[in-house]
């Protein structure tokens, strides 16, 4: 499974980066591919390129915020789940993701 993942909180500081290494680091236990884009005080890191969005299987929107340039995904299936569910139940976010894909086969 391949996955892209948006991470943003509303500060754009701690819980955007500490969601996204937890995606990162729970993916890679799980062996499933994933990119990660950051959109925090710094503002968009690691973008995630027209290539990585359309290699996706899903698009994981971990965000207590609007997502910049979400209209990239239009065309993709999108799972959305807050910060907090991101940084405590990541395996629970990648099962709803194989559930989601296996729905829509």
């Amino acid at each position: 499974m391949r996955i892209v993942a948006i991470t943003a909180c509303p500060t754009g500081i701690a819980h955007t980066y500490m969601a996204a290494d937890k995606l990162t680091e729970t993916a890679k236990k799980l062996g499933i591919t994933i990119k990660v884009e950051t959109q925090g005080a710094m503002g968009i890191e690691n973008r995630l390129t027209e290539q990585d969005v359309e290699r996706a299987d899903i698009v994981i929107l971990a965000a207590d915020i609007n997502v910049e340039q979400s209209d990239r995904f239009n065309k993709h299936r999108c799972l959305e789940v807050s910060i907090q569910d991101a940084l405590q139940h990541p395996r629970r976010i990648f099962s709803q993701c194989q559930q989601l894909l296996l729905t829509h086969q």
